[in-house]
């Protein structure tokens, strides 16, 4: 499947996801005229209100976040070249030793950050979920990513300068930002249904 089919297909869904957040706006006012018990108006003062007033912080969740970062690392990791094959030429095996290296480095750290009795990460009865680790797994796995893919990528030569560092790290977000769009339709529509329902 090419590009512009899938882009398609993405736009098709977004475009579903407003045609559902409009069918909810209308439903809600249609029910709450009709005097249907729990349901709110989102035409109503207090709907409008709603919707205004909060749309910031609805949208700026940790999905948000997660997101964000599981972009930034796996467009680094992608520009990296990391994930390619094969790597034969001097520089990217050396690239590849000092990457794992770095890895289980990194590695060690969270594991001394978790494993250890009355580590930092645990949960204050000393269990690992739900713990402090628990609810940063995403940023620890994209900051371990972005560690290893920008270690490769300026020792096997594929990053020579800030800059290319710099576009590898935002290269994931120029790529995804369709999911910002499909994030923001999706959020405001789970949020719309509970504030009507």
């Amino acid at each position: 499947m090419n590009s512009q089919a899938k882009g398609s297909r993405f736009g098709v869904l977004m475009l579903l996801l407003l045609i559902a957040e409009v069918v909810l706006i209308l439903l809600s006012w249609i029910l709450s005229a009709m005097r249907v018990d729990g349901v709110r108006s989102m035409l109503s003062g207090e709907g409008v209100r709603w919707f205004f007033g909060n749309f910031a912080s609805m949208v700026a969740s940790p999905w948000l976040a997660w997101l964000l970062l599981l972009l930034v690392a796996l467009g680094c990791l992608q520009k990296s070249g990391l994930i390619r094959q094969p790597h034969t030429s001097y520089r990217d095996r050396m690239a590849l030793r000092l990457t794992f290296v770095f890895l289980v480095l990194y590695v060690g750290v969270c594991f001394s950050l978790t494993a250890i009795p009355h580590a930092v990460l645990l949960s204050s009865t000393g269990s690992l979920f739900p713990s402090p680790f628990s609810h940063s797994i995403i940023p620890i796995l994209s900051f371990g990513i972005i560690l290893v893919s920008v270690s490769f990528g300026l020792v096997s030569g594929r990053f020579q300068t800030l800059a290319d560092v710099l576009d590898a790290l935002s290269f994931g977000c120029r790529k995804g930002a369709p999911l910002f769009i499909f994030y923001i339709l999706l959020i405001q529509l789970y949020e719309s249904l509970r504030f009507v329902f």
